[in-house]
């Protein structure tokens, strides 16, 4: 699984990095909150609140966007993206 995660603000992409983890016998949602987790630590950002709105959008569309809002802490980025490559 490749993951890509975007920190943006404004129009600009202020930061980005990439998980990268092939494990054919580990779960699809495990590999995710990995991912997740690891690209957080990795944009050194804590790690936002999942909403039904970001499964939906991650199942659609491959990627999925965090505002401001899902954070519990204070960040300095308008709104950080999360895509499945």
């Amino acid at each position: 699984m490749v993951l890509v995660g975007r920190l943006i603000k404004g129009t600009y992409t202020i930061k980005e990095s990439i998980f990268n983890k092939e494990d054919e016998g580990a779960d699809f949602r495990d590999l995710l909150e990995e991912g997740l987790i690891s690209l957080c630590r990795d944009l050194d950002i804590p790690v936002p609140l999942w909403l039904n709105k970001n499964t939906s959008e991650f199942a659609r569309y491959r990627k999925t966007f965090f505002a401001k809002d899902q954070f519990l802490e204070t960040v300095k980025f308008d709104r950080f993206e999360l895509q499945i490559e």
